[in-house]
């Protein structure tokens, strides 16, 4: 799996060595959100690349009508994963939103980010 990660190149053609953060490309504000975290994430070694890609898809191998549901993250390693947990993932690679990744690992935070992003 790591193998096809390292493949996988955004239309600019650059790789990500970390892994890669998978957003629904038909919302706007998924789009929107993307184009505002990219500057963050792409230094860090995390490319973005939308989930209608039939790369995307080969790769995650997840059914249709899940696809899209929620954004995903895979990591270089091969983990997957999901929705408010691709944030707290990702919370832990920027200094500033560490305090952040650390309420998340609390319970009652987790379930509320996990319905906040449902509600989103």
């Amino acid at each position: 799996m790591i193998s096809l990660i390292s493949e996988i190149t955004d239309a600019k053609g650059s790789r990500a060595g970390r892994g890669w953060l998978f957003f629904d490309a038909e919302c706007s504000f998924c789009t929107a959100l993307a184009r505002r975290v990219r500057p963050l994430l792409e230094p860090r070694g995390y490319g973005l690349a939308a989930l209608q890609d039939p790369r995307v898809r080969a790769l995650l191998a997840i059914p249709e009508a899940e696809l899209l549901a929620e954004m995903r993250l895979l990591t270089a390693d091969g983990k997957l994963y999901g929705g408010a947990d691709v944030i707290v993932y990702l919370a832990r690679e920027i200094w500033w939103a560490r305090p952040f990744f650390w309420a998340s690992r609390l319970p009652p935070i987790h379930a509320l980010l996990v319905r906040g992003y449902r509600w989103v």
